[in-house]
């Protein structure tokens, strides 16, 4: 009898499913024999399969005839309730993500991804990766931490060629005509040769970046396919992208890759997955966010095109070896690399390690949520909550205070009387600090209909956190 398949549901744009390529190949060395089907958006992976590990993809219009196939696994990597509904209607051994039952309720099925449920407005201080999130719950870490991507591939025919990817599905990711505009004339001072790439829809703001710098012969917006896309942007020495997901199509295929972080995105989740890769991002201190709340974009203001031409110019005449010197005020430039656990982290371009506070908070939760889901020992939290109590001692007894509270809240549903939890923006009651904690464990909370069990578990890892903040 031939195994059975493992179906992995991917609706969502562009960018989504090449961050699930990583995924298919895990399964593909764990589960030796398993065909492999993806239900995904017909307008993403018919261009992107000639890049796709080799797998058998179906549109989301095939879900009636999925749904008399019966799987070794499940994973739903949507947000859309159609997929739930598919997941939740499947005959499978075992499933992750959400699930939509029979009676309407829908579950989110595996630590992991009811975590990443957990960052919708709440990530902060998240410091995984989508890509690495995807996998988690279905394959051992150690597959992971083991994983080798290759470097991006510097030596190309004319080190001056760059591309310049325009589009972004939200303006606020994307930089204005007038920046690129700017971008474009400053790379031609350098000697640089620019070309203006986008979709069709990209198109008016190809023309219009285009009429502004007197550059119509370098528009190519809209006059590419997706495969042939991916074909051209291998003769590129960069190109330079917000995050979208034609940026991590050049990542995978091992073009260099500058992402101008902007906007609502928090490149620990979305910047290129592959190490080697470039992630330019402002310093202000509210960079992470998920909407912003002032009428012009902060983070926007803080990107001098200028100087990005300049970075762009030296990391042109680099090897990816060396030290990058130049770095815009204002803005922080970043490596894609893997850290101590083998998962996806930023350094400095330099070559250091990000120390600051905040990020030693984020390094904590990393530490603690991957020691409570058995991913790594207890005594990695212990460590970084020793090294954040070095470097945020005040934090700590506010810290111990919050967990008092949360706990007195929790313990009356031990008994059977209502839980404070159960209010819908409970988690957002609490300082911006501590809601990894209350984020993930209200939605637990919700994933198990508010149970005295539930409120146990999650009592549980509260005295687990205090105990760190007391030792």
């Amino acid at each position: 009898m031939s195994a059975k398949p493992i179906l992995v549901l991917q609706m969502q744009r562009m960018g989504d499913l090449v961050l699930t390529f990583p995924l298919l190949l895990w399964l593909q060395h764990q589960y030796p024999g398993h065909p492999i089907w993806v239900v995904a958006e017909r307008t993403f992976f018919e261009g992107l399969m000639p890049l796709s590990p080799h797998v058998t993809y179906f549109p989301r219009e095939a879900a009636p005839l999925l749904a008399k196939e019966e799987y070794s696994l499940v994973i739903n990597l949507s947000h859309r309730p159609e997929a739930a509904a598919l997941a939740g209607a499947l005959r499978c051994e075992h499933l992750a993500g959400p699930a939509t039952t029979a009676a309407g309720t829908t579950y989110i099925h595996g630590k992991w991804q009811l975590y990443r449920a957990s960052l919708v407005h709440n990530n902060r201080h998240n410091l995984f990766h989508w890509a690495d999130l995807n996998g988690l719950d279905t394959v051992p870490a150690a597959l992971i931490r083991s994983s080798r991507w290759p470097d991006p591939e510097t030596d190309r025919t004319d080190a001056t060629k760059v591309g310049v990817f325009l589009g972004a599905s939200d303006p606020a990711k994307r930089p204005t005509v007038e920046a690129w505009s700017s971008l474009v004339t400053a790379l031609l001072k350098r000697g640089m040769k620019p070309v203006l790439l986008g979709g069709k829809a990209d198109m008016p703001l190809g023309s219009a970046v285009a009429h502004k710098t007197g550059t119509a012969a370098l528009n190519l917006c809209g006059r590419f396919s997706l495969s042939e896309f991916s074909t051209l942007i291998r003769t590129l020495r960069c190109l330079i992208t917000p995050d979208t997901g034609p940026m991590h199509v050049a990542a995978w295929t091992g073009t260099p890759t500058l992402n101008l972080s902007m906007g609502y995105v928090h490149p620990w989740e979305t910047g290129p997955y592959q190490p080697g890769h470039h992630v330019l991002r402002s310093s202000i201190s509210c960079n992470g966010c998920w909407q912003c709340k002032h009428p012009s974009f902060l983070c926007h203001k803080t990107f001098s095109m200028e100087r990005v031409a300049a970075l762009t110019h030296a990391l042109s005449k680099k090897d990816g070896t060396e030290d990058i010197a130049v770095t815009p005020a204002g803005q922080r430039l970043y490596t894609t690399t893997r850290g101590a656990d083998g998962l996806y982290s930023l350094r400095h371009a330099d070559g250091t390690e990000i120390s600051s506070p905040r990020h030693r908070l984020a390094l904590f939760w990393k530490a603690f949520f991957a020691s409570e889901f058995g991913m790594t020992a207890s005594h990695d939290a212990e460590t970084a909550f020793r090294t954040l109590n070095s470097v945020s001692p005040q934090l700590v007894p506010v810290l111990k205070k919050q967990l008092l509270g949360i706990s007195r809240d929790l313990l009356p549903a031990i008994k059977g009387k209502s839980s404070p939890a159960a209010a819908p923006d409970y988690w957002k009651q609490h300082p911006l600090f501590i809601r990894p904690l209350t984020g993930y464990m209200q939605l637990a909370l919700f994933n198990q209909e508010f149970s005295g069990a539930a409120h146990a578990d999650a009592l549980s890892m509260i005295e687990r956190l205090l105990g760190l903040a007391a030792g």
